[in-house]
């Protein structure tokens, strides 16, 4: 499957006001400053693998907590927090195990989106 590179994603989801109202708060800039970039990132693929990566995760489209984590709040920007909106933003499809594949871009967008979010907050 080819997907659209990460900052073209980034930038057609900006243009929706329900993803583009999305930005790190205080609490989840410093934890993300006191964990670290690849500590963050850790945690995203755990997110990734344990919430979205089944067939049909538990509690599916109501898995992604909206605050507590850096994480988090990028999959609701990012359109990563259930198997719905990975569909109709990613075209990738439901009630399949996601590949290791998508579950590496879906990584990638996170992270873009992390770093220019930080970028906007330097």
């Amino acid at each position: 499957m080819t997907f659209p590179k990460p900052h073209l994603i980034l930038q057609r989801l900006s243009y929706s006001a329900f993803r583009a109202r999305f930005t790190l708060k205080e609490k989840e800039l410093a934890y993300l400053h006191q964990q670290g970039m690849d500590k963050i990132m850790s945690h995203a693929q755990d997110f990734i693998m344990q919430r979205l990566a089944p067939a049909e995760p538990k509690n599916d489209g109501k898995q992604t907590p909206w605050k507590g984590h850096p994480v988090f709040i990028t999959q609701h920007a990012t359109a990563t927090c259930c198997r719905r909106c990975l569909q109709k933003w990613y075209n990738i499809a439901q009630k399949q195990p996601l590949t290791l594949e998508e579950q590496t871009y879906i990584l990638s967008v996170i992270h873009l989106w992390l770093i220019q979010d930080l970028q906007k907050h330097s």
